[in-house]
């Protein structure tokens, strides 16, 4: 695997929430130098960075990566929506995918168990449309949403 680029799992520690199962949350990077990495994952949990965001890390006696800042952002935004499962698409991820089919968004599913999706929107995507399409669920008791990540092109759409 000569010029591939190993991955490290850099952590992250927030405070935590109530109905969360974690305070942490370890996402994919690739190493960048010796304390900045490039997240390649989204979160479920962690606020405030997306895929592509470089991050400035230290290693604990135990050879863990934490997550100290953000020091470049991608200009991608991480949205979570979690379906409403007395609504009309249920708990259903396979239906939440469904409505965001035509923007081609990468997205995962946390579990069977919590239906929580995390969508990772490029920077070239159409947010305003995004924003618009998140709203109408919401306001049809389809799911309910967080922004997690975003920039001022995001608000501003």
């Amino acid at each position: 695997m000569t010029g591939t680029k190993h991955k490290i799992k850099i952590w992250f520690k927030f405070p935590p929430r109530p109905g969360w199962p974690d305070d942490t949350e370890g996402l994919w990077a690739t190493p960048l130098s010796g304390q900045t990495a490039q997240v390649e994952s989204a979160p479920f949990m962690q606020e405030g960075v997306a895929p592509g965001d470089v991050v400035r890390f230290e290693t604990d006696e135990w050879g863990r990566h934490w997550a100290l800042e953000r020091v470049q952002a991608s200009g991608r935004c991480v949205v979570r929506v979690l379906p409403d499962a007395a609504g009309p698409l249920g708990a259903s991820v396979e239906a939440v995918n469904a409505q965001f089919e035509d923007f081609a968004l990468a997205s995962w599913a946390y579990s069977e168990e919590l239906p929580l999706i995390t969508f990772d929107v490029p920077a070239d995507a159409d947010f305003r449309a995004i924003r618009e399409r998140l709203d109408a669920g919401a306001a049809g008791g389809w799911w309910q949403y967080e922004v997690a990540c975003a920039d001022e092109h995001w608000w501003a759409a």
